[in-house]
């Protein structure tokens, strides 16, 4: 294999490209003419296969899917039959479908990506158990000798208001610090990793006189920001679920990388649903019974406050916050 991979340089981020047999390969499936009766999209067409980087060596592709914003209005008239009637256009009736939670329509709809990603993200993302799931195989193949290094911007300390968040950006010689230990034990890992193998990740042996680790046991000594592949399939349905959560702004910096590009791939694919989506799911907000009432009060003009209203203040916080009034937060 062709190691020799050449750096690009995107809105100031560095990636990386692929290997020469990757991008023939791409090329290969981009340049299959399948003659189908099915459902094609030529938006979603056109980034059929491609890689698309995300983070330092991560990528995205769109591998293969199913359906499009017909197929869900197809399947909600067969599932209601008349009652959907009175609603006259496809828009109009995914609007609706979104606007008041039904789901099913949206499962008939499917779409699977070969994604490349930190191991530490892959172990968050995993935590959505609803997919598909196949790993590339560390007891079978050699694991890539990538690893993902954040950027000075996303190199940052603790928050001190959230346990799960990041804080004030690293800066100066401790982010420098932070970098080297990353890197160096990322490199050091790695170097065991091939010696424990008896084997470098280019195939070759280091040592004809003995006999390598197996690779089940060898792949435990690499760091968590090692990179690993997997195809991951979905339906619509669940897909949105996940990009609602990742691709807000309280998700970590690093799937939320991959969200965006998925959001791209979402727009694409089924345009009318992804306009439903960003605006009843991702730019909308939930309100409580008890939020609703505060709201109706301050729409009539009435006082009302967090003692009164029943709320917790973290509660209240939300809610204001929500509705953009930052005067009455506590």
């Amino acid at each position: 294999m062709d190691f020799n991979i050449e750096l690009i340089k995107r809105d100031s981020i560095i990636f990386m490209k692929l290997t020469k047999e990757q991008l023939a390969d791409i090329k290969n499936q981009q340049n299959q003419s399948n003659e189908t009766k099915r459902v094609t999209v030529p938006k979603l067409e056109e980034v059929l296969y491609e890689a698309l980087p995300a983070l330092d060596h991560g990528f995205v592709r769109v591998v293969d899917y199913m359906g499009d914003d017909t197929s869900i209005v197809q399947s909600a008239r067969v599932s209601y039959g008349k009652g959907t009637k009175q609603v006259s256009t496809d828009s109009g009736l995914i609007k609706y479908l979104m606007r008041h939670w039904h789901s099913t329509p949206f499962e008939m709809c499917e779409i699977k990506y070969h994604i490349k990603l930190p191991i530490f993200i892959a172990r968050q993302w995993i935590r959505h158990r609803t997919a598909n799931v196949n790993e590339y195989s560390a007891r079978y193949s050699i694991l890539d000798k990538e690893f993902y290094l954040p950027s000075s911007e996303n190199l940052a300390a603790q928050s001190t208001s959230n346990r799960q968040g990041r804080g004030n950006v690293l800066e100066g010689k401790q982010a420098k610090e932070v970098l080297e230990l990353l890197k160096n034990d990322a490199e050091r890992t790695y170097a065991n990793y091939e010696t424990m193998l008896n084997e470098r990740y280019d195939g070759s042996t280091i040592d004809d006189n003995k006999k390598g680790l197996a690779r089940e046991l060898a792949r435990m000594n690499l760091t968590l920001n090692t990179y690993t592949q997997w195809y991951w399939k979905t339906d619509l349905l669940n897909l949105m679920n996940f990009l609602r959560l990742r691709a807000d702004h309280h998700a970590q910096y690093e799937i939320r990388v991959y969200a965006e590009i998925m959001l791209d791939t979402l727009k694409r694919w089924v345009p009318i649903t992804y306009e439903a989506f960003m605006d009843y799911r991702v730019g909308g907000t939930e309100v409580s019974a008890k939020g609703k009432v505060i709201i109706q009060k301050l729409i009539k003009g009435e006082t009302v406050d967090v003692e009164s209203s029943g709320l917790s203040k973290r509660e209240w916080n939300e809610l204001m916050t929500a509705f953009d009034l930052k005067d009455k937060l506590i």
